[in-house]
C-alpha cells in the first residue's frame, strides 16, 4: 500500500492532542495527487480489530448514479402451508399398552369396554391400544375420525405401508341412525340420573 500511496503524519494543533492527522497522497490510478485526509485518535491502538478512519476526501463519482437492481427486493416470509400437525410415529400406541390410570389411592380403574362395532387393525394390536388409539385421535385430531380405510388383508401383510398414522387403529366404522338413536337414550337416561341425584 505504501508504493501507492505517500503518507505524511503530524499532530493537528487546533483540536485536541489526542488526534492526529495524515494526509495520504494517491500516486496511481485516476485520482493521482489527490490528497485523502485521515484523522486518528492517538491513544488508540492500531489493530485490525478497530473501525477504519473516515475518509475526508469528496467522492470520485461526479455524476449521478443509478442502481439497477437485479432482483425483487420483497421481503420473503416462511410461509406454512397446509396442515401443520407434527407427523406420528406409526403404532405410537403400542408404547402405551400395559399402562393404566389409578386414583389418588393408587387403586387402577377398571378397563374401559369399546362398542363391539370396532375391530382392531394391526399386527397384535389389542382392545387397551384401540382405547388409547380412539381416544387420542378424538382428543387430539382436526380431520374427522374414521378409522383406517385400507383393506383389512393388506393392512395386516404390510402395516408400514397401508396404515394411516392420522386415524386410530380400528377398521374404518359406518355409523348407522340405531347407533345414534341408542347414544341419544343414554344420555337422556343419564341426565335423568342425575337430576334425580341433585333433587336429593
Amino acid at each position: 500500500m505504501n508504493s501507492i500511496l505517500d503518507r505524511s503524519k503530524y499532530e493537528f494543533n487546533s483540536q485536541s492532542k489526542r488526534w492526529h492527522k495524515e494526509d495520504i497522497i494517491r500516486k496511481t490510478g485516476m485520482s493521482v495527487g489527490k490528497v485523502d485526509v485521515v484523522y486518528y485518535n492517538r491513544s488508540m491502538r492500531s489493530d485490525a480489530s478497530l473501525v477504519p478512519p473516515i475518509r475526508q476526501t469528496a467522492s470520485i463519482f461526479k455524476q449521478p448514479v443509478t442502481v439497477i437492481k437485479t432482483q425483487d427486493s420483497k421481503v420473503k416470509s416462511d410461509y406454512k402451508n397446509g396442515n401443520q400437525e407434527k407427523p406420528k410415529q406409526l403404532m405410537w400406541e403400542k408404547r402405551l399398552e400395559g399402562l393404566r390410570a389409578c386414583d389418588v389411592d393408587g387403586v387402577e380403574f377398571d378397563g374401559m369396554e369399546l362398542p363391539k362395532g370396532l375391530k382392531p387393525v394391526g399386527p397384535n394390536v389389542t382392545e387397551e391400544t384401540i382405547i388409547q388409539s380412539v381416544a387420542t385421535a378424538l382428543h387430539v385430531s382436526t380431520q374427522p375420525v374414521t378409522g383406517q380405510t385400507g383393506v383389512k388383508s393388506s393392512l395386516e401383510k404390510n402395516p408400514g405401508v397401508f396404515l394411516d398414522p392420522k386415524q386410530p387403529l380400528v377398521q374404518a366404522v359406518n355409523i348407522l341412525e340405531d347407533d345414534i338413536k341408542r347414544q341419544e337414550d343414554k344420555v337422556v337416561e343419564a341426565r335423568r340420573k342425575l337430576q334425580e341425584a341433585l333433587r336429593m
